[in-house]
């Protein structure tokens, strides 16, 4: 796909917008005037990007030549494929940026998200490997300059979570996440087995976009509010007061609990944003099962029966199921150092929208 055809595109949506935010008039309704403002600064980044592609690729090309001229110049050769390299890949994060640019914007994609991990199959096991998959999502977190709020957990016996909750925060966080949502299995002996057998177990994780209290009106009526105290391992931390919260909406039976803070205000406040954001995806769930096609490729679909992959510890090994994708740095995997695996989904779900929209077009 030629990238820079679609320039002209964003020039000209760019400059209309420059129009209308220089007319006073749109200035009359402020949330027009906030969504073209909004706009304008996304398309005047994107067009940043634009030329910067453009400029790196010349830069490889002049860079291929000098390879060619200095074939039989080992210094040179060496500094030339060092920078060749680099800009390698940077025309690659530039491209991925620019396809995500080119295919009509999810609205979700800039939301925060709800974060909800729980141990499957496996017993403490597998609840142990939940919360390896918390502690992995919140060191990549912390790399990426999110923040991340447990927001309610239960935890097991051995120091894992039979289910744990928690809001994370920051650009692009559902974008980068989405592609989190399914099954995911663990192959490794437990610190419980004697006879050193490898055990299998699953955690189920849920990426769900933190809904906005316009995006949803919840009526008090439907409420049911009820508080308890809060459960936990033992110890000092546990709330000697009734603070945990649990809200069941009665006409959709859903039930939410948090008990993450010692306020139960605070806990009631969290527990409406996690209903909150589970009655948009089940909205929006199902607006996509009645008008949108089925897609042949399963990536970003957010399906949760679905076993996304696999960890593999004795063997150091990661395997993501939907792209047949499997890396040998599974120590580093488990540390948050999932970067790499997430932008080779992004990369391979937007070449696939970016098809089915081409085609759509034609």
């Amino acid at each position: 796909m030629d990238l820079l055809s679609h320039k002209a595109r964003f020039e000209t949506r760019y400059e209309e917008i420059e129009r209308h935010l220089a007319d006073g008039a749109v200035f009359a309704n402020p949330q027009k005037a906030s969504e073209l403002g909004r706009e304008h600064a996304r398309l005047k980044k994107v067009l940043e990007q634009f030329s910067e592609y453009a400029e790196v690729m010349r830069q490889i090309a002049e860079n291929e030549k000098l390879k060619l001229d200095h074939k039989n110049e080992a210094e040179m050769l060496e500094m030339v494929t060092a920078e060749l390299s680099e800009l390698q890949r940077k025309r690659a994060l530039l491209e991925l940026d620019l396809k995500g640019a080119i295919l009509p914007p999810d609205p979700n994609d800039s939301r925060n998200t709800i974060l909800e991990i729980r141990a499957g199959t496996g017993g403490d096991e597998a609840a142990l490997f939940a919360g390896d998959l918390f502690r992995m999502y919140a060191r990549f977190a912390e790399t990426m300059g999110w923040k991340i709020e447990p927001m309610d957990s239960n935890p097991s016996g051995m120091g894992g979570y039979k289910e744990i909750v928690a809001s994370v925060q920051g650009p692009d966080v559902f974008r980068r996440l989405r592609y989190e949502s399914g099954v995911h299995r663990v192959q490794r002996i437990p610190s419980t087995e004697a006879n050193g057998r490898i055990h299998t177990s699953t955690a189920t994780v849920a990426v769900l976009p933190e809904a906005e209290e316009v995006d949803m009106e919840i009526k008090n009526e439907d409420l049911e509010i009820s508080v308890c105290r809060a459960s936990g391992p033992g110890g000092q931390g546990v709330n000697t007061t009734d603070s945990a919260v649990q809200i069941t909406h009665k006409p959709t039976g859903l039930i939410v609990r948090c008990a993450d803070e010692r306020s139960q205000l605070k806990n009631k406040a969290k527990a409406l944003r996690v209903l909150r954001t589970r009655l948009l995806t089940a909205k929006q769930e199902e607006e996509a099962a009645k008008y949108a096609q089925a897609r042949k490729s399963q990536i970003g679909t957010g399906d949760r029966s679905e076993r996304i992959r696999t960890y593999n510890f004795p063997q150091n090994r990661v395997t993501d199921h939907r792209i047949n994708v499997t890396l040998y740095n599974l120590s580093e995997f488990v540390e948050g150092k999932i970067d790499s695996l997430l932008t080779e989904l992004m990369t391979r779900d937007y070449e696939a929208r970016l098809a089915a929209w081409a085609e759509g077009k034609g």
